[in-house]
C-alpha cells in the first residue's frame, strides 16, 4: 500500500637527464565542452546536519547481499617482470592491460556504507565539509579498507588521441609543481561544502589503485620512464605517510605497458576510447557526445502544424547526420539571439528565393530566440514582427497556384491547374526546443487557432514535443494572445471565442515536467503542486522524494490517496540513501505504467533525488547501463542540468550490478567510478559559476 504524506493547503603523472614531464592537459582540453544552450546547474540545498547517532535513513549496506571483497590481477605483482628494483615498476603487456581491466570491470564495487564519506573528499582544514560528516568519528576520515583500483596514465598528458579508457593525464593525479614531484595531488578542498565533488576523483582513486603508465608512438620513451619513477616514488612515500598515521595500508604498484599502443589498439579495439588517428570508435562512450546523441534524439523533428517542423539544427547527432543543405525542407529558419524580427522586405526577398526554379538549395533565415522579447519594454512593432512572421508561415505552409495560362509546344494558350506547393519549413535550434518555443507557441496559436494553455498542452500531448519558454514568453503570449487569434486564419469571418484562462496557468513558469519515458515525468515541486496541469498531461501519480507536495483534501481525494508516494527522510545531503527505496518507487511507476497512465517524480528542484530514481528506472525498464541511461535523462530534462550528488551515483552503479544480476548476466561495468566522474565534471564545467 503506497504511503501518502501530504501537507496541507496553508492559507497562504636512463641516467641521462629526462626531458621534463612539466604540466600536461587539464580536464576539459582536447574535447568538445561546448555547452547545451540555456541549460544551467541549479543550486541543491543540501538538508539539514543529521543530528548524532540520526542519519536518515540508518546507515545500512543499501543492497541486501554484502559485496564480497574484490580481487585484482595485479596484486600481488608475482606475475609481472619487474622492470626496476628502486623504486619498484613492473612491465605489463597487452594482454596482461586488457585481462586486469576485463577482470576488475567484473569485480564489485565495494558498498557506499565502506566509502562515504571519504569519496566526498574530507581535508583536514576543511572544518565545513569534517563537521557536516564526521563529527566526532575521526576514523571515518581513514582511506577505506577494501578499495582497490586500477588508474591509467598517458605520459606526455595528449589525450586527444591513442587514449585507452579511463586513462588520465599526468598533472591529474600527480603533483608536478616543482622538480621533487611532491607527491599525489592534494584533491580534497581546503574550504566550502560539496556533495558534487566529481572533478576530484580521478585523485582519490589513485592513491588506492595499482597505476599502469603507457605513452603513444610520439612520447619519448625518457617521458615513459620519468613518470612512472615519479608515481612509483610516490606511492612508496604516501604508504609510509599513512603508516606514520598509524594506519596500516594496502601496497600499490606502478606498472609500465611494455608494448606499443598501436599493438594495445590493434587487439583490444573495445578498451580504447579515442583510437591513434584521434577518433572515436562506435563503441566508445563519450558522455558529451552521448548527451548530444540523446538530445537529438529527444527533440527530433517533427511536424507541429502543417508544414512546419520543429527540431535540432541539423548536424553529426541528428539521426541521420544532417546539413543545412540538405533538401528535406525548403526553408530553415533559425532562432538567434543575434537575429532581428524580419521585416516584409526581408521576407519578400526570401520568397523569391524560394520561387527562383534555378535554386537548388534550401533557403536560410534566423529569428529573434526565445526570452529575447522582453515584456514589459517590448513594442508594439515587435508584436506586429511576431504576427507578420505567423502569417509568412502560414502562406508558405499552405500554399496552393491558382490557375494559369500556358502556352503548349505549338503556341497555343491553355488551361491548367498547378498542383499546390507547400512548402517544408523547419523551425531549429541547437537542443531542438528552447531557442524556437516562443515562436513555435505563437505560431500554433496562429494557425490552429488556440489560446496559450490549449497551445502548451496540444503541443505537448497531441505533437509529442518536450519544449521549454521562458516566463518572460508566457507573459508575452499571454499579452498578445487575443490578437492572436483575432488574426488567425480559423477565425476569418467569425468571431473568437471568449476562452478565459484555468486556474493553473497562473502556476505556469514556462516550463512542463520533463517527459523522460512515454509513462514517467521529472519535475520539481512547483510542478508537483499544479494537479490540474499535471491531470492534463495525462499524469495521474505522483512520486514524492524528500518533498511532501501541498495539496488540498479535495484534491487528495480527487486524486486518490493510493495514486501518491512520499518517500520520506531522504535530503540531498550526501549522507541518506535512496538505494532502499529504489524497488518501491519502481513498482510505484510501473502500476501507474499497467494502469496507462502517467507518474510524475519530483523532489524540490528535480535534478538530484528525483533524478536518481529516474535513471534507476531507465536503468531497470530500458536495460541501459548507469552512463548511457544518465545521459538518457540528462538530455531531457529540460532546460536545468540533472546533479544527483556523489554517493547517489555510486549507489545508481551498484543498482547497475543489480540489475545485471537479475538480467542472468554477469555484472560489470561499462565505466568505472573515477571515469564516470571525471566524464561529469567535464559536462559540467561549462556552467560552473566562477
Amino acid at each position: 500500500m503506497a504511503t501518502v504524506v501530504v501537507q496541507q493547503q496553508p492559507q497562504v603523472r636512463q641516467s641521462t637527464t629526462p626531458p621534463p614531464v612539466g604540466p600536461t592537459l587539464t580536464l576539459n582540453q582536447n574535447r568538445s565542452s561546448t555547452p547545451i544552450p540555456n541549460k544551467h546547474l541549479p543550486y541543491c540545498p543540501p538538508g539539514p546536519v543529521p543530528s548524532q547517532g540520526q542519519i536518515t535513513p540508518p546507515s545500512s549496506p543499501p543492497l541486501r547481499n554484502v559485496a564480497p571483497k574484490a580481487s585484482s590481477l595485479l596484486h600481488p605483482p608475482n606475475n609481472y617482470t619487474k622492470l626496476c628494483n628502486s623504486p619498484p615498476i613492473y612491465g605489463i603487456s597487452a594482454n596482461g592491460l586488457a585481462e586486469a581491466l576485463e577482470h576488475h570491470a567484473s569485480q564489485p564495487l565495494p558498498n557506499p556504507t565502506s566509502v562515504f564519506p571519504w569519496l566526498h573528499g574530507l581535508h583536514p582544514e576543511n572544518s565545513i565539509q569534517l563537521a557536516f560528516f564526521v563529527a566526532r568519528k575521526k576514523s571515518l576520515r581513514k582511506i577505506p579498507k577494501g578499495l582497490r583500483g586500477i588508474t591509467i596514465i598517458k605520459a606526455g598528458g595528449d589525450l586527444s588521441r591513442s587514449r585507452i579508457k579511463g586513462a588520465v593525464a599526468p598533472d591529474e593525479i600527480l603533483n608536478l609543481s616543482d622538480s621533487n614531484g611532491r607527491g599525489f595531488l592534494e584533491c580534497d578542498p581546503r574550504e566550502g561544502f560539496s556533495v558534487r565533488n566529481f572533478h576530484i576523483q580521478a585523485a582519490k582513486l589513485a592513491l588506492v589503485s595499482d597505476i599502469v603508465v603507457y605513452g603513444d608512438e610520439d612520447t619519448d620513451h625518457r617521458i615513459i620512464k620519468s613518470v612512472a619513477e615519479r608515481t612509483a616514488s610516490v606511492q612508496r612515500r604516501w604508504r609510509k605517510e599513512l603508516e606514520g598515521c598509524g594506519q596500516t595500508p594496502e601496497t600499490f604498484n606502478t606498472f609500465v605497458l611494455t608494448q606499443p599502443f598501436e599493438d594495445f589498439e590493434q587487439d583490444y579495439p573495445q578498451m580504447v576510447a579515442i583510437d591513434a588517428k584521434g577518433n572515436y570508435p562506435d563503441h566508445s562512450l563519450d558522455f558529451l557526445q552521448q548527451e548530444r546523441r540523446e538530445m537529438c534524439a529527444m527533440s527530433k523533428a517533427s511536424e507541429i502544424s502543417r508544414g512546419l517542423f520543429q527540431g535540432p539544427s541539423p548536424g553529426p547527432y541528428t539521426s541521420p547526420p544532417s546539413s543545412l543543405d540538405d533538401p528535406d525542407f525548403d526553408l530553415y529558419i533559425e532562432a538567434s539571439d543575434h537575429a532581428a524580427l524580419p521585416d516584409e522586405n526581408v521576407l519578400a526577398d526570401k520568397l523569391k528565393e524560394l520561387e527562383d526554379p534555378d535554386r537548388n538549395k534550401p533557403v536560410h533565415l534566423s529569428f529573434p530566440s526565445s526570452g529575447s522579447i522582453l515584456p514589459p519594454s517590448w513594442s508594439q512593432a515587435e508584436v506586429d514582427g511576431i504576427l507578420r512572421m505567423c502569417s509568412w508561415l502560414h502562406s508558405l505552409t499552405h500554399a496552393t497556384r491558382p490557375a494559369g495560362e500556358t502556352q503548349d509546344k505549338d503556341g497555343d494558350v491553355e488551361m491548367t491547374e498547378f498542383s499546390p506547393r507547400s512548402r517544408r519549413v523547419l523551425l531549429h535550434c541547437a537542443d531542438g526546443y528552447t531557442e524556437t518555443s516562443m515562436l513555435a507557441v505563437a505560431y500554433f496559436m496562429y494557425a490552429e487557432g488556440v489560446p496559450v494553455h490549449d497551445a502548451w498542452i496540444r503541443m505537448h500531448r497531441e505533437k509529442q514535443r518536450n519544449f521549454f519558454a521562458y516566463p518572460s514568453d508566457v507573459a508575452l503570449l499571454m499579452a498578445i494572445q487575443d490578437r492572436i487569434l483575432q488574426e488567425s486564419p480559423k477565425f476569418v469571418g467569425t468571431k473568437v471565442p471568449d476562452v478565459p484562462a484555468p486556474t493553473w496557468v497562473s502556476k505556469l513558469d514556462g516550463s512542463l515536467p520533463s517527459r523522460i519515458l512515454p509513462y514517467m515525468y521529472l519535475g520539481n515541486l512547483t510542478h508537483a503542486n499544479n494537479p490540474e496541469m499535471l491531470r492534463l498531461l495525462g499524469i495521474r501519480r505522483i512520486l514524492s522524494v524528500g518533498e511532501p507536495v501541498t495539496w488540498t483534501d479535495a484534491e487528495v481525494k480527487s486524486w486518490g490517496p493510493e495514486n501518491l508516494l512520499m518517500v520520506d527522510r531522504v535530503q540531498d545531503n550526501g549522507i541518506d540513501e535512496l538505494s532502499p527505496e529504489m524497488d518501491r518507487c519502481l513498482e510505484f511507476i510501473e502500476r501507474g505504467k499497467s494502469d496507462g497512465t502517467a507518474t510524475l517524480v519530483h523532489c524540490r528542484v528535480g535534478v538530484s533525488r528525483s533524478a536518481t530514481i529516474c535513471i534507476a528506472e531507465v536503468m531497470a525498464s530500458q536495460g541501459l547501463s548507469f552512463p548511457r541511461a544518465y545521459c538518457f535523462v540528462r538530455a531531457r530534462r529540460l532546460n536545468v542540468i540533472i546533479q544527483p550528488h556523489l554517493r547517489f551515483v555510486y549507489e545508481l552503479m551498484k543498482w547497475d550490478e543489480q540489475q545485471q544480476g537479475k538480467r542472468g548476466k554477469t555484472p560489470k561495468r561499462e565505466l568505472e567510478w573515477a571515469v564516470v566522474a571525471r566524464e561529469i565534471a567535464a559536462m559540467n564545467r561549462p556552467y560552473a559559476r566562477t
